[in-house]
């Protein structure tokens, strides 16, 4: 009996011994594989040098960071856009050459700033007050032929090699900053005043006196008496860039840019290089970012107004009077301008579908107004 036991229990230590020693095998060798494998080496990410039209400070140069981040988080590394602020390559109204040529890679500004390409170009950013905002500003970009329009212009007309993405739908702009309150249109004749885009031509027309600087230069002009009045753009730009340290009379709504978006802008050449799943990235993120954006703008610009209120200015509506007048201006222009068959087929298309969805919306939904005074007005 003791006998067979003490065998039993060598065979066990036997097989015992051999697993181990298959085990302590198969794992040198795995080893062995592991440091006998070829070295693999990341792929260097696609740098993109992507300047914006906006000065450092600028909630507009906050947004254009919000996309680069969003572009760089969606290609997980593969591609690393680098954001610069205006004036870091090139001056803010050089931004769309500098893209052609191939000196950026790619830009965030709006398409007011390239209106003396082409004054069509303006129809893409500050287009004429239809009674629609800039979220169907957008709708047509989509779905109204405005891309096409868009890309025919900037390829063909004007033979531009840049690829570009409409995004960002900006709320109806401030008439603006002044000295004393605007009483009727009569006020601004002869005034010295800051706009951008087809709002030139309608100031032009009332009879003011139109100068085009970039947002970070408007203040200090204000200040050293070059600009009489002048608009940029929203209460949280106007709040940062130093508005109330120079004027104390805020006119807000205003028919001259009653909607805008953006413009996201890449070299074609460069564009076209990079893989197909990164041009699809560039492209959702520019419509990613354009919701983001809309909403972080209702928080930022709600708060800054009553911010600017707080550090003393006399925040009042256009009056009716001068709205009127920018409407009739705008029929001026609309005429004038029409002349050029490449302006004329933009304005159609968007009077078209201006018509179209303003209408629907007017007759499908609730006076916004009518609620709100129901909730929150006060006696």
């Amino acid at each position: 009996m003791t006998e067979t036991s003490g065998k039993s229990v060598d065979a066990r230590h036997d097989v015992r011994t051999s697993r181990r020693r298959f085990i302590a095998t198969a794992a040198a060798a795995a080893g062995a594989t592991v440091v006998a494998a070829p070295a693999v080496h990341a792929q260097a990410p696609i740098k993109l040098k992507f300047q914006s039209t906006w000065p450092n400070k600028d909630i507009f140069h906050e947004f254009a960071g919000d996309y680069v981040k969003r572009v760089n988080s969606m290609t997980g590394g593969r591609v690393e856009l680098e954001l610069l602020p205006a004036g870091s390559v090139v001056p803010a109204f050089q931004m769309l050459d500098a893209v052609s040529s191939g000196i950026l890679d790619g830009g965030h500004g709006v398409a007011a700033y390239w209106y003396g390409k082409n004054k069509a170009f303006s129809l893409f950013g500050t287009a004429p007050a239809f009674g629609w905002d800039a979220d169907e500003l957008l709708g047509w970009i989509r779905y109204g032929g405005g891309q096409e329009l868009y890309d025919d212009l900037v390829q063909n007309t004007l033979k531009l090699n840049v690829v570009g993405m409409l995004t960002g739908p900006m709320p109806s702009q401030p008439l603006g900053w002044f000295k004393k309150e605007i009483t009727s249109a009569d006020d601004m004749k002869g005034m010295k005043y800051r706009t951008v885009g087809l709002g030139a031509d309608l100031f032009k027309e009332i009879g003011a006196a139109v100068t085009i600087v970039p947002g970070g230069e408007i203040v200090p002009a204000i200040d050293r008496g070059l600009l009489d009045g002048a608009e940029f753009n929203n209460p949280s730009s106007d709040l940062v860039l130093g508005f109330p340290d120079v004027a104390k009379v805020y006119m807000i709504q205003s028919y001259h840019q009653a909607l805008e978006c953006f413009e996201i802008l890449f070299n074609k050449t460069k564009f076209e290089g990079l893989p197909k799943d990164v041009q699809e990235i560039l492209r959702g993120a520019a419509d990613a970012t354009s919701s983001t954006m809309m909403w972080k703008a209702q928080d930022r610009y709600s708060k800054d107004l009553e911010a600017i209120k707080a550090r003393g200015v006399k925040v009042m509506p256009t009056p009716k009077p001068v709205l009127e007048t920018q409407l009739k201006a705008w029929d001026a222009v609309i005429a004038n301008l029409s002349a050029d068959p490449v302006f004329k087929k933009v304005i159609d298309s968007q009077k078209d579908w201006a018509k179209r969805i303003v209408g629907f919306r007017l007759e499908y939904e609730p006076d916004s107004k009518f609620a709100y005074d129901h909730f929150f007005k006060t006696a």
